[in-house]
């Protein structure tokens, strides 16, 4: 007879096998069927005719374990399938903490503007060298009235004192495979966004100061902390951020690869990823005077701000731009200055530019001077972005992607944002030679084939892409097509079908399927 300990060794190995089939039918099983929904719901034959067409142009997609992170080691790689495993709830009555805590700065000299410490919320994964560190977005102010009102209204941007003990990552931050294919298993940084500066200050609050702008040295101190915490055995740091926090990825990716460089960790690639961050220095629709966050132009802002903060930018940007660094707060000219890779993400119709541009999309329908500007910001920003090597730019109107539940049924020509950056990955793994890749320059080796890098929309409407995020009326709450939605932008599909040389019912087609 079998002793127990045999009993439950045999028991042990049959939910193990039991677990491994149900892993690898798991990992195996159609995308599509594993993925969360969000954005808007597309016809069955579409979304079939857009699966036939991607297939035969990159073979079946899958997503498999990432091999490439554990480098030869079985030991890692069998965390992975543990974890994974433990994920599948029913092969484990052990449930995984999945959730960020709360871990306050070991330098409590540095802080948030209103003195309390700053922090940053972790996620561990012990057998993963990949580390991912998001920087939170919301805005900023720019003078002690500004500062004061933002005080009032949004206390949680500007101190600690509020901050929940855990988080739920969601997007890139997700713990869950079927939501974030490629960083499930990273080890999560979520930086809370408390100095108000685009994460480029160093300035302490003093007795003469009414505030602290140490965005830049948070960032530093969370990268020192780190280091206690495995990030010194790290293979990749991914810097990414949305909004304020997709600019302050572009300030900051070369601080922090030029930080652990000089601690000794030149081991440790360091790369950017920018979401909703890369704003245009252009002419406002309507110029208001700066009076507050919301209506003052973009470059006056950035001016005030950058002389009220002490703010800090990458110093080859500030060699380039000396006695206007504030020029190195805009994509398009802080990022050729870069040493360190970024992927860019973009809506080129962006929520945030517009309303720092005055153009509002509530209420009345936009007239033709409001639409012919909107069409033209998407011009303008697809010009930025062309010459940009790694990017994802969507014709939608909308603001901030990659740390949305829906990121991952977002697409441009075929390719989603997740497949994009997996490509990227995969892209700078096989050339770690070209790590200046990023630069105006062109890679010198091709991107792998059916993994495309440069994706951007070139249809020339907000939302012509039938992958956009759900619009929904903001005064009734209703969802709304492509058609109702352009018609409330004062899209004149007559006048526009004429000029094309076409039948407007031919014109409305299109538009609806996102042609």
């Amino acid at each position: 007879m079998r002793s127990r300990g045999g009993l439950r060794k045999s028991a042990g190995l049959s939910a193990v096998r039991s677990c491994l089939l149900l892993l690898f039918i798991h990992m195996g099983s159609p995308v599509e069927a594993r993925r969360v929904r969000g954005g808007r719901a597309q016809p069955r034959r579409v979304q079939l005719q857009q699966a036939e067409q991607q297939q035969r142009a990159e073979g079946p997609e899958s997503f498999p374990l990432d091999f490439t992170a554990v480098e030869s080691n079985m030991d890692n790689f069998m965390v992975q399938v543990k974890n994974l495993a433990q994920s599948l709830y029913p092969c484990s009555a052990q449930k995984l903490e999945q959730n960020m805590k709360l871990h306050l700065l070991n330098n409590a000299s540095v802080t948030c503007n209103d003195g309390s410490p700053a922090g940053f919320y972790i996620k561990e994964s012990k057998g993963s060298r990949r580390w991912l560190l998001f920087l939170e977005g919301g805005w900023y102010c720019f003078n002690k009235q500004t500062c004061n009102s933002r005080y009032e209204t949004m206390r949680s941007l500007m101190s600690s004192t509020q901050w929940p003990q855990s988080r739920r990552g969601t997007g890139i931050l997700s713990p869950e495979p079927e939501e974030n294919p490629h960083w499930w298993n990273a080890n999560m940084v979520f930086i809370p966004y408390c100095s108000s500066d685009v994460w480029s200050g160093a300035t302490p609050k003093t007795e003469q100061s009414d505030y602290a702008f140490m965005g830049s040295l948070i960032i530093k101190e969370v990268v020192k902390d780190l280091l206690t915490k495995g990030l010194d055995k790290a293979k990749v740091l991914l810097l990414a951020g949305s909004s304020a926090g997709g600019t302050g990825v572009l300030l900051n990716v070369d601080h922090v690869a030029e930080q652990l460089q000089l601690g000794g960790h030149r081991g440790v690639q360091v790369r950017g990823l920018a979401d909703s961050g890369w704003f245009l220095d252009n002419k406002q629709y309507k110029f208001t005077d700066c009076l507050d966050t919301i209506s003052c132009a973009p470059t006056e802002a950035i001016k005030r701000g950058i002389r009220y903060w002490g703010g800090l930018v990458p110093e080859s940007c500030r060699q380039a731009h000396v006695g206007e660094e504030w020029n190195c707060f805009f994509g398009y000219k802080v990022y050729p200055t870069l040493k360190s890779p970024v992927f860019v993400v973009q809506w080129l119709f962006d929520e945030a530019q517009l309303t720092a541009d005055n153009v509002h999309l509530t209420g009345q329908p936009v007239h033709e001077g409001q639409w012919r500007y909107i069409q033209n910001l998407g011009q303008e920003l697809r010009s930025t972005l062309q010459d940009i090597p790694a990017m994802f730019a969507p014709a939608c109107l909308s603001h901030e992607l990659i740390t949305r539940t829906y990121w991952m049924d977002v697409q441009v020509k075929g390719t989603s944002l997740p497949r994009a950056l997996h490509c990227w990955d995969r892209s700078l793994q096989s050339n770690l030679h070209l790590n200046s890749s990023h630069s105006l320059k062109k890679p010198r080796t091709p991107p792998l084939r059916g993994c495309p890098l440069h994706l951007i929309d070139s249809c020339p409407w907000p939302h012509c892409n039938p992958s956009c995020p759900t619009i929904r009326d903001q005064l009734t709450g209703q969802e709304m097509s492509v058609v109702q939605f352009l018609k409330h932008m004062g899209f004149d599909v007559q006048k526009m079908a004429e000029q094309q040389g076409m039948d407007p019912k031919r014109l409305l087609d299109m538009l609806s399927n996102g042609s």
